[in-house]
């Protein structure tokens, strides 16, 4: 990771388990360096960090807009860029070590609070009723089953469902976990990934003993890919969550999902 991005170090009083003290705060707002927020998304994402954590956005004439928490800064920077290129123009952006909801919290208020002190006022975008920045998120489509259930004997093989699921769809994610929750890290990076981008894509939970029975190792043999996530696109396995990342960054995804 870039030595840009300064990390906030969390302390937690083990006398008082349920109450977490920030002992070493993020570098301020003020003092945080400014980046420029390209319009190649690739080259952008480049730039910024996976991981969870504090930004701000500034327009054009360095206004500042809209100060959010994520978890997956990039993606989210992505995604404003995307949607509102005249108001994101450049980040200033902090990474939170170990974070939970209290410590992402604790750094967006941090920023906020310093922000109204120098200019007595709300960004724009964080103010209430505001719908600009932060919209009532869409509901997320389902994820796939591929058989009615563990206990309910198949009339066609396991394999040729597979098939068919990958031929008759533009883009599959074989993910552990669901898109709405994703239950490793690569699986979130992958869910980020295709969200930020805006392409219609199905997944499928591999760890769903339940109605994706036998998927795991039976999706190993059809892709010859003996990890997960796995991500196909127009019938052809593209790979996992380092290629995918990797063409995203250098902004080779474009073309095969068009």
């Amino acid at each position: 990771m870039s030595s840009n991005f300064k990390r906030l170090s969390i302390t937690v009083n083990t006398r008082r388990p349920r109450s977490p003290i920030i002992v070493a705060a993020l570098k301020k707002l003020s003092e945080a360096e400014l980046v420029f927020v390209s319009s190649e998304s690739g080259e952008l994402a480049g730039k910024l960090p996976s991981e969870s954590g504090v930004y701000a956005v500034f327009d054009k004439n360095l206004e500042l807009q809209f100060i959010g928490i994520s978890r997956n800064i990039g993606a989210s920077v992505v995604a404003h860029r995307n949607s509102l290129p005249e108001l994101c123009s450049s980040v200033k952006v902090a990474v939170v070590d170990d974070p939970d909801r209290s410590a992402l919290t604790q750094a967006w208020k941090s920023w906020m609070e310093e922000h109204i002190g120098a200019t007595g006022k709300v960004p724009p975008g964080n103010e209430t009723g505001n719908t600009t920045w932060v919209r009532q998120a869409p509901r997320k489509k389902a994820d796939i089953r591929l058989t009615p259930g563990r206990h309910v004997q198949l009339t066609v093989p396991l394999e040729e469902l597979i098939d068919r699921l990958v031929k008759e769809n533009k883009v599959v994610a074989f993910i552990k976990g669901s898109r709405s929750a994703p239950m490793c890290g690569f699986s979130q990076r992958v869910v980020g990934i295709l969200e930020s981008i805006g392409v219609d894509y199905e997944t499928v939970n591999v760890l769903d003993e339940e109605y994706n029975y036998g998927l795991r190792e039976t999706l190993k043999s059809y892709s010859n890919w003996p990890t997960f996530p796995q991500i196909f696109v127009n019938g052809e396995l593209v790979g996992g969550c380092d290629i995918l990342s990797s063409m995203f960054e250098k902004g080779e995804l474009a073309e095969p999902l068009e």
